[in-house]
């Protein structure tokens, strides 16, 4: 094998080092010292420090495992930071491509231009990933609508199904455009290709496109028959998580947590159980929750990097925008109205069918309240002041 400075060595000789390193290491006195000192200096022994010796594409192959098992984004650092080498072989191509999505999961709060050039080498190095992420955040965050559609696309030829779903919800909101931007067409065409490669929202929302003919030839039966498979692996997956996490508690079998999910039915079959907030979300809809809900959504756009004065058309533009109803998406409206709203109340409003079916069985279907109701309360309120007053509750 060679080394980084071009000699060559063979196993034998590696062990033979080591030997001679536990005989140095095992005498005493002056003469041990010595002999350490004629070893480590001599034309024969072999050199003081065998991790200089190793060959640069073992230890890029060390870095790409690191970086492909790593759990968070401080795990590829610490291992860049241990010594110079690791610093400089750590901005391989290589390793960079293989960076796990934990590995590449940035907090909004944690956000820099550090943060974005280390996307941005990942993006450039090929990682799917990276480009999915940095896409996301630049077409939603950073208001450049033309970049992050381009990294959405690159990750999307590479099969990347989340930056698949993530360009079919674009095309049937035509986000970053006008309404007349939109293409159904193609919004459902790739919905089909996530679905196909496994993603539960694009299978969802292609059922519902089905059932509504949005974009593809209707039938009811296929749409039906979508839904009831989505929400079929919905529940797998959350008893998959409850039964590893129910084992790793009371070391009790699978068996309870299925009878905890037996009873969930849904409209369309079995349902899971709405999981915590974050627990499920892809590491870009936290990006995106995070970042609105520290910042207005106005600071997103374009418009609101020009600061527009009080009362202008820009600022009454920025103003009308709404964030996604479901609390794990966290997209936002582009341009006023983009949205779909509850047909009931008109409160909420979704950037897709599958984030309003998801929230309708988590959350909403509690609390929608038709609109005519609140029109009759208001209309009797305004008839007789008095009775309004004696049913409001004492402070």
């Amino acid at each position: 094998m060679r080394t980084r400075r071009g000699a060559c060595y063979s196993p034998a000789s590696c062990q033979d080092g080591r030997r001679k390193r536990r005989r140095i290491a095992g005498g005493g006195g002056e003469g041990s010292a010595a002999a350490a000192a004629a070893v480590a200096g001599g034309a024969e022994g072999p050199a003081n420090d065998m991790f200089e010796e190793l060959p640069d594409d073992l230890v890029v192959s060390i870095l790409a495992d690191v970086a492909a098992s790593a759990r968070s984004p401080g795990d590829l650092a610490g291992a860049m930071l241990t010594c110079k080498r690791f610093r400089e072989l750590g901005q391989s191509k290589v390793v960079l491509a293989r960076a796990s999505p934990r590995c590449l999961a940035v907090r909004a709060k944690a956000w820099s231009d550090a943060a974005h050039r280390f996307l941005q080498r990942c993006a450039d190095a090929g990682n799917l990933d990276a480009c999915y992420l940095l896409g996301m955040i630049r077409f939603y965050c950073l208001g450049s609508r033309g970049s992050g559609a381009a990294l959405m696309a690159a990750a999307a030829v590479g099969g990347h199904r989340e930056a698949l779903y993530s360009l079919a919800v674009i095309q049937f909101n035509g986000s970053g455009g006008s309404k007349d931007d939109r293409d159904l067409r193609a919004g459902a065409a790739l919905c089909a290709r996530a679905a196909s490669l496994g993603h539960v929202d694009a299978l969802r929302e292609l059922g519902h496109c089905l059932q509504d003919g949005y974009g593809v030839r209707r039938s009811v039966l296929d749409g039906r028959r979508l839904l009831i498979q989505a929400n079929a692996r919905e529940l797998a997956a959350a008893v998959a998580a409850s039964a590893s996490l129910l084992r790793a508690a009371t070391g009790k079998p699978a068996a309870a947590a299925s009878r905890r999910h037996s009873c969930l039915l849904s409209d369309f079959g079995c349902h899971a159980a709405a999981p915590k907030a974050g627990a499920e979300a892809h590491a870009a809809n936290r990006f995106l929750v995070d970042w609105f809900a520290s910042r207005p959504l106005a600071g997103s756009t374009a418009a609101a990097a020009a600061a527009p004065t009080p009362g202008s058309a820009a600022e009454d533009e920025a103003a009308g925008l709404r964030l996604c109803s479901h609390a794990l998406c966290g997209r936002p409206e582009t341009r006023r109205h983009e949205f779909r709203r509850c047909s009931v109340c008109g409160v909420v409003n979704y950037c897709s069918r599958a984030c309003q079916a998801l929230h309708w069985k988590t959350a909403h279907k509690a609390e929608c309240t038709p609109m005519d109701r609140w029109l009759d309360n208001a209309a009797a309120g305004a008839a007789n002041p008095n009775a309004a007053a004696m049913a409001a509750p004492a402070p």
